[in-house]
Formats: structure tokens, C-alpha cells, sequence
């Protein structure tokens, strides 16, 4: 273990890999593309997470394609997911757990969606206050998302970190495994349902996209 003390030129510990990893473990989920579930993963669980650690310290670590898989929506209809392998999930957990205080510190008080102690219950009561002191609502449903070199921008607004920004990319860009198994690149939009930091960066989008230009 005298090998998690190595100077790496990107500081990001092992007690952030470590986190990372309790926090993906405890919301489960299920294998990637390298169908490597959690008993297999525990089994050996050091030479996984010194692995990651490794790497990421050392910017040496690319994100393996993401694993489409289809559910079934209450309309018929089926919704398409990306599932990351469990360890691209704990590195995606080690970057979101680094920018989220400061992501939360400028988003709206009344966005409420896939943000710590905030939840749905939340915006049904909000909704509720509001419509005693209006009489419309906006039903909004965004398709196609957010256009990579656009998110890139206010993430570079916020981020100062070179390596935190690379990974951002590399995670943006990485393609997606479809079901027949070909492999497809994402064309410089959106990012996989399913993905850890997805929420986030999709935050950081509508913040600019909506709420900032909502208030004026």
C-alpha cells in the first residue's frame, strides 16, 4: 500500500477514491461494458481502486465506452440509458464530490432536480405556493441537451482545474456501446442518462441556458 503515497502530478488522493468508492457502492447499480458486477469487483477490490487512483493521479485514465441498455417507460415507449463500468463510475464520483459545492454555490434556489438535499416532494410544494400567486405554468421538455463546446464554457468559467476540465471532456466524448454491440460516437451533444457526473454538468447547462436567463 506504500504505492498510494506516490507524488502524482494531479492531487487527487486516495481518501477521494476511497469516498467515491462508498458512495457508488451504496446506490448499486449495474455492470458495464466489462460486466464486472459488484461481487466481482469486491473480490478484488485494492487492485481496482489503486488502479483508478493511479491513473487519474497521473491524467493517464480514459473512460471506457458506456453500455447502452433500454427500459420501458409508462407511455410504450423505451428510454436508453448509458451504464458505466463500476469503476469509471467511482472516478466520475471523485470529480463530481470536487465541483459540486462549488456548482451549488450559483445555481437557483428553486432548481430542484438531481441536487443534494433537494427532491421532488420539495418542488411539489414550491409548485403548489406558486400556483396560489400565478395563474400560468411553462411544461418544458428538452431534447437533443446541451451542446458540448457551449457546456465546456461555463465550465471553464468555474473550473481552474486543467485535469478536472480534461476528464470532463474525455467523459463527454467517450462513445457508446449500443446494444448490437457497435460502437457510436456522441457528435459533440449530450451525455448518457445513467452517467454519475451527468446530473451535474447537465445542471451547470440549464443554469446558463435557463435559469440564468429566466430572472432577467
Amino acid at each position: 500500500m506504500n504505492l498510494w503515497n506516490e507524488t502524482k502530478s494531479i492531487l487527487i488522493s486516495r481518501s477521494l477514491i476511497w469516498a467515491a468508492y462508498k458512495h457508488v457502492k451504496s446506490n448499486k447499480g449495474n455492470a458495464g461494458i466489462d460486466d464486472l458486477g459488484w461481487e466481482e469487483f469486491e473480490l478484488n477490490r485494492s487492485k481496482h481502486l489503486y488502479k483508478l487512483w493511479n491513473r487519474m493521479a497521473s491524467g493517464s485514465y480514459f473512460p471506457p465506452p458506456v453500455k447502452e441498455v433500454e427500459i420501458p417507460k409508462k407511455d410504450g415507449k423505451m428510454r436508453k440509458l448509458g451504464i458505466p463500468t463500476i469503476a469509471d463510475r467511482i472516478g466520475e464520483q471523485v470529480v463530481k464530490s470536487y465541483l459540486e459545492p462549488r456548482f451549488e454555490s450559483i445555481f437557483s434556489e428553486n432548481s430542484y432536480g438531481y441536487r443534494p438535499n433537494k427532491n421532488a416532494h420539495q418542488a411539489l410544494q414550491e409548485e403548489q405556493q406558486n400556483c396560489w400567486k400565478n395563474d400560468w405554468v411553462i411544461d418544458l421538455d428538452i431534447k437533443g441537451f446541451f451542446d458540448h463546446a457551449k457546456l465546456m464554457l461555463a465550465v471553464g468559467k468555474h473550473v481552474s482545474e486543467k485535469w478536472a476540465c480534461m476528464y470532463i471532456e474525455r467523459w463527454l466524448n467517450m462513445p457508446i456501446q449500443k446494444i448490437s454491440g457497435k460502437l457510436v460516437e456522441k457528435q459533440g451533444r449530450g451525455t448518457p442518462q445513467g452517467g454519475v457526473i451527468s446530473p451535474l454538468l447537465a445542471n451547470l447547462f440549464l443554469h446558463y441556458a435557463f435559469d440564468n436567463g429566466w430572472r432577467s
